[in-house]
Parts: C-alpha cells; sequence; structure tokens
C-alpha cells in the first residue's frame, strides 16, 4: 500500500473525458495502481481494476446494460460497484463482499479527476476556465519517464527558456532573470514578478520582456499567468503520478488574443513539451530532492527551492527522493 497520505488523499487527473469512449472500459494506472474508467450516459466511474472473483481485469470486460461485466467469469457490476449476478450460479444472489474498489471521481475542466483516499482540498481552481474572454485550448497528454515532481519543477523554471526553448520562449542572449520574490503558505507557492526575455510574446514577432507570476495550487498541480500590459496569457498544468518514475502531464493554454487555431497552438505546445522532455528525462536522479545540500541552487531557483521545502513540509515521498 501506498505510504504517502498527501497524494494519496489529494486529486489525480486520469482522463481527458471528452474522449473517453462512451460504454467501453479503459485502462488507467495512478500511483502504481490499476484502474479502469468506464462512462455510461455521460456518468464516469473509476474503480480498481480488478474483479474481487479471481483477479481479472475488468478494463477487458465489456459495458450492457449499465453493468461492468468481467471477461473472466462473467461476474456482473452496477454502477455503484455491487455485483448484481454470478453467471454459473444465476439464482444466487451476491454478497455485500462482492463489491469491487469503487474511488471517488468528478469531471472538472473536462479532464477526469479521481482519488484514491479521503480528499482534504478541492480540485484545484484554474481561475480562466470560466472567464469567457479567454480561449482555452487542452494540449496533451504528454508521457514523460521521470517522476512528477521533477515534471512540476520543470514547468516552474523560466531560467531554462533561452536554451531549452531558445528561439521559442527565450534567447541565450537575454539569459539573466531578474530578483523575484517568493511566497510559501498553507495553499501553496506563489512566486511574483518574474519577469523574461522572450523573442515573440504576443505574436508581433517583436521581442520584449514579460512578467509572470507562478502558482504553485497542490504538490502536483500548477499555474501561471501572465501580469506585463498587453495580452493575457496564462497556463494551467498538472501531472498524473503513474510510478514513481513515470508521470502523464495534462495541460490548459488560456489566451484572450491572437487568430491562431487550436491545432495551431497545440502544435507549438507539443513542439516545446518534446523539447522539455528530452531534457527531463536525462535528469538524474529522476526522483527530486528534497535534501537542499544534494544540488547546487542559485538566486534564481528560488521557486524550485520553495517547492522542495514545501514538499518536504508536507511529507510528500512518492516521486522524491
Amino acid at each position: 500500500m501506498l505510504n504517502d497520505p498527501v497524494l494519496l488523499n489529494d486529486w489525480h487527473v486520469v482522463a481527458y473525458a471528452p474522449a473517453l469512449p462512451e460504454r467501453q472500459p479503459v485502462a488507467a494506472r495512478l500511483l502504481d495502481e490499476d484502474l479502469v474508467l468506464w462512462k455510461v450516459d455521460g456518468r464516469v466511474h473509476v474503480w480498481r481494476d480488478l474483479c474481487v472473483h479471481r483477479g481479472a481485469r475488468l478494463s477487458l470486460g465489456r459495458v450492457e446494460d449499465s453493468c461492468l461485466i468481467c471477461p473472466y467469469h462473467g461476474w456482473t457490476y452496477d454502477e455503484e460497484g455491487h455485483c448484481v449476478r454470478f453467471p454459473a450460479h444465476p439464482d444466487q444472489k451476491p454478497p455485500a463482499t462482492a463489491h469491487a474498489r469503487v474511488y471517488r471521481s468528478c469531471v472538472r475542466y473536462d479532464w477526469v479527476w479521481v482519488t484514491l483516499g479521503e480528499p482534504q482540498h478541492d480540485v484545484p481552481v484554474f481561475p480562466e476556465w470560466d472567464d469567457a474572454s479567454f480561449r482555452k485550448v487542452h494540449t496533451g497528454p504528454y508521457s514523460i519517464e521521470t517522476s512528477g515532481p521533477r515534471a512540476i519543477e520543470n514547468f516552474l523554471d523560466v531560467a531554462h527558456f533561452p536554451y531549452v526553448h531558445a528561439g521559442l520562449l527565450g534567447d541565450p542572449g537575454h539569459a539573466a532573470i531578474n530578483d523575484y520574490t517568493v511566497e510559501t503558505g498553507e495553499d501553496g507557492i506563489t512566486a511574483r514578478d518574474i519577469t523574461v526575455w522572450q523573442p515573440n510574446p504576443d505574436g508581433s514577432g517583436q521581442g520584449a520582456e514579460v512578467t509572470y507570476t507562478y502558482r504553485v495550487l497542490r504538490p502536483l498541480t500548477a499555474y501561471f499567468v501572465k501580469t506585463s500590459q498587453g495580452p493575457r496569457f496564462a497556463m494551467f498544468f498538472t501531472v498524473t503520478p503513474v510510478s514513481e518514475r513515470r508521470c502523464i502531464g495534462w495541460q490548459y493554454v488560456a489566451l484572450n488574443y491572437g487568430e491562431q487555431s487550436e491545432e495551431e497552438i497545440r502544435r507549438f505546445e507539443d513542439m516545446v513539451m518534446q523539447q522539455d522532455v528530452r531534457v527531463i528525462e536525462s535528469q538524474r536522479p529522476e526522483l527530486l530532492p528534497l535534501d537542499l545540500q544534494a544540488e547546487l541552487h542559485l538566486r534564481s531557483d528560488r521557486t524550485a527551492i520553495a517547492y522542495r521545502r514545501w514538499l518536504r513540509r508536507l511529507g510528500v515521498t512518492f516521486g522524491t527522493a
């Protein structure tokens, strides 16, 4: 059993709801736990991917009459997880113990969120989601062979823009990072007034300095918004910890300007993520060190330092060293 109450009791994305097929079981994995997702008339269910009879994967089964049927012996489960029929003994009423492990789930921002425990927090807030002046573009998912905390720390790091994303998000000739402030509270981390030079920040083709505010909302969910003058741009990013050394990134871009199509925006974000993944997957150790003596740090790493300290204070162990 996972010994990380923080992540066990947190909310995690396991699917993009519009892409989830109706009446067709789908396998997923979260925190080393195999899950089955299935949707009936728009209602999404997330269970442990295991039949309590002989341990077969329910994701290999089928959905009939709003029930999920095991592929091995046909045990039939209703939407609440109760087994309602033993085909080998059709006259026998299944006992209460014949019950699938059902996890609490919800759909928010068109993502399926699930918790394996008892959440102490609601799903993190995406501020631009209900703002009609912003276009919201879903990108990903992105599979990354590293730990979830490593992926989040990369999202928070602006000093890599001139090198990993040269010509797109930065320029090696403008690599200096200004001094900025970081605050840590019970609800997360806020890093304000981070200014970076970007070659084409608003689509005009003119390079300029851009100022951002970054927030860590939960251990594996982060967000930034452009706070300087001009067009507004935000990004909401969350990571599914599949295992300690593998995660899946889910992302929304929110912007109130431009005429780029959603497909063009996705292609750009896919290109940026490919550049990130190449470097992230090379980092050693894959697990994020929470001991600040394990790696060297600079003033420009303030957000990462605060993030590591916060994870350590919370007691996050899965994906950390």
